[in-house]
């Protein structure tokens, strides 16, 4: 969808208010258009449009990269930028402590979310009502639709665990009365799991716009919700189970998605992080289409991240989603060739020889800019302890994966800010990969994954041909490889269970993802809590982080919302 000319479409959405001045309430309305006038095809099109659109409308502070909500939360990032109080609703979330059901921000990522859930009713409202006959692209579209309202609502399902189900058969304003505690939370998950069922069953194979799901799209994010779904949880959220029929159920599906043929992992890790490599990429599952020159003033630019540049001339603001000294130390590996499971902490590696002295992960140099290194692959241009911004507070490591050269095509400045046309992955196929070795693992055929995560790190260890000093030296010593059981390891499921878990850190790392793999995992409270007592003692800030078991697992529900729903909305447990 790169590269055309939007069409705006402007749609009343039922059930989300807007508010206005009074004398925008006195204009008089230059015409009106009935519910019958839309049951064209044409404008079916163009409200489906609109729905893809919304997924692109994010913002930095309400980001579909999901960073605030996943990586800074589970110790993998520190908010960044110019102090706690920059941005402070962010801080809170890092802290939890501090975090409450009137955060404006997390109210903010509810709305939007409901925004896009509220264009695919609107959509499916018009497409229902015309014929096949009429309008030949109607079951497509209505997979396609429900595709995007699974996907907003598999998001809030992560994030709120309960929330209110909105379709497109609520009329009126009678969604006034949908409860969030409607469905159990299994229920919940079921309802999700059938709209991807539904789009899997309807949608081709291959479609010819790349931001429009397919088959295996849809297959992919079925598996993804059938291993969520899998981990059981008690009303206080705490792993009660893991069902291992919808482990069964993951593993099935993940092997149609490899046997359709369609992905592939790149040839070099950091491929996934440039834009040169968006067009054709085997690697990307779902992602948000972004683009630039595309007729209207900014593009559909990366809002989302585009405070996460660091402070040099080339870009000027605004270094937020700093790596997290503990996800630095993590990448660190023995003399194997493989992490440090116990003792990656018990020294810091922060500058120059740190990063000679001691072996590490290839993913490291493409996933945290470190000084003296090249940014970005680029062996001329490298980074500089000042181009960081709170050193004394956050360090001086910049994020990587999601920013872009200021030389690509893709780079604009939106002043005071950054972006660019990078497309935004929310589903790629190593995370792919790793749902089926872990649901192997806990279901106690570890050797079946052992394969899986070796090609994982295989992949990484071939990638090296872009981490280049100007002298053509390594950017960081680097010492990999891959499992081999009795021979560097002893691969039993407890070892297994935890190289996993590690693996899915190293790779996905600064993705959006960590937290709600912690929560999942049923150790997000013991997990988060050991990381406040560590690194309090290297970024004083942190001293006052205090996770609650059985209250933090998930965001309140907004009191916004409830205070909307009039009480119909109930809190979360322990909030």
């Amino acid at each position: 969808m790169k590269k055309l000319t939007i069409k705006i479409l402007t749609i009343a959405l039922a059930g989300f208010l807007f508010s206005c001045s009074d004398s925008f309430l006195d204009m008089a309305p230059k015409s009106i258009i009935s519910g019958d006038q839309l049951l064209t095809p044409e404008n079916a099109e163009g409200m489906v449009i609109a729905a893809y659109s919304e997924l692109g409308n994010d913002h930095y502070t309400a980001p579909n990269s999901l960073w605030p909500y996943a990586d800074i939360t589970s110790g993998d990032s520190y908010k960044g930028g110019g102090g706690t109080g920059d941005i402070w609703e962010f801080n809170f979330l890092e802290l939890f402590a501090f975090n409450t059901a009137d955060n404006p921000l997390i109210d903010q990522k509810w709305y939007r979310l409901y925004v896009g859930i509220g264009r695919a009713n609107e959509a499916l409202k018009v497409i229902n009502k015309l014929s096949v006959d009429e309008y030949a692209e109607k079951v497509k579209r209505q997979a396609e639709m429900r595709f995007l309202r699974a996907h907003y609502y598999f998001v809030l399902k992560t994030m709120f665990k309960y929330i209110p189900w909105i379709d497109e058969t609520i009329e009126g304003n009678a969604y006034s009365d949908v409860s969030n505690r409607q469905f159990t939370d299994s229920e919940l998950w079921d309802k999700i799991a059938t709209e991807f069922e539904f789009a899997a069953n309807n949608l081709s194979e291959t479609q010819s716009d790349k931001g429009r799901p397919n088959k295996y799209t849809a297959k992919t994010y079925l598996a993804k919700t059938k291993l969520y779904q899998a981990y059981e949880q008690g009303d206080d959220n705490s792993v009660t189970s893991i069902n291992t029929s919808k482990l069964e159920e993951v593993v099935s599906l993940v092997d149609e998605v490899i046997s359709s043929g369609q992905y592939g992992l790149f040839a070099d890790f950091g491929y996934n992080f440039l834009w040169s490599h968006d067009e054709g990429s085997s690697e990307s599952v779902f992602a948000i289409q972004r683009s630039v020159d595309d007729g209207t003033p900014k593009g559909r630019l990366d809002w989302g991240n585009m405070l996460n540049y660091p402070m040099n001339p080339e870009y000027g603001c605004c270094w937020f989603h700093i790596p997290s000294q503990n996800l630095v130390n993590s990448f660190k590996t023995d003399v194997n060739g493989l992490p440090e499971f116990d003792t990656f902490n018990n020294s810091d590696v922060s500058e120059g020889d740190d990063f000679q002295n001691n072996s590490f992960d290839v993913r490291l140099d493409h996933t945290v800019a470190i000084p003296g290194h090249p940014w970005k692959y680029d062996p001329n241009f490298i980074y500089q302890k000042d181009w960081a911004r709170a050193t004394q507070i956050y360090g001086h490591f910049s994020s990587l994966k999601e920013n872009q050269s200021p030389d690509c095509d893709c780079f604009q400045k939106v002043p005071p800010f950054m972006a660019s046309s990078k497309n935004t992955d929310i589903i790629r196929y190593a995370d792919v990969l790793l749902w089926k070795a872990e649901a192997l693992i806990e279901l106690g055929r570890q050797y079946e994954a052992l394969p899986i995560i070796n090609e994982i790190r295989q992949r990484a260890i071939n990638s090296t041909a872009m981490l280049k000093m100007n002298n053509g030296n390594p950017s960081s010593n680097y010492n990999m490889d891959i499992y081999k059981s009795g021979i560097n390891c002893d691969w039993t499921q407890e070892f297994a269970r935890q190289a996993l878990r590690w693996e899915r850190r190293l790779e996905l790392a600064m993705e959006g993802i960590r937290f709600f793999d912690l929560v999942r995992w049923g150790i997000a409270g013991n997990y988060i809590n050991s990381y406040f007592v560590e690194e309090q003692t290297k970024r004083e800030y942190l001293k006052d982080g205090r996770f609650t078991t059985g209250k933090h697992e998930y965001f309140p529900i907004p009191q916004n919302q409830i205070d909307f729903s009039k009480g119909l909305y109930k809190q979360n447990y322990g909030w």
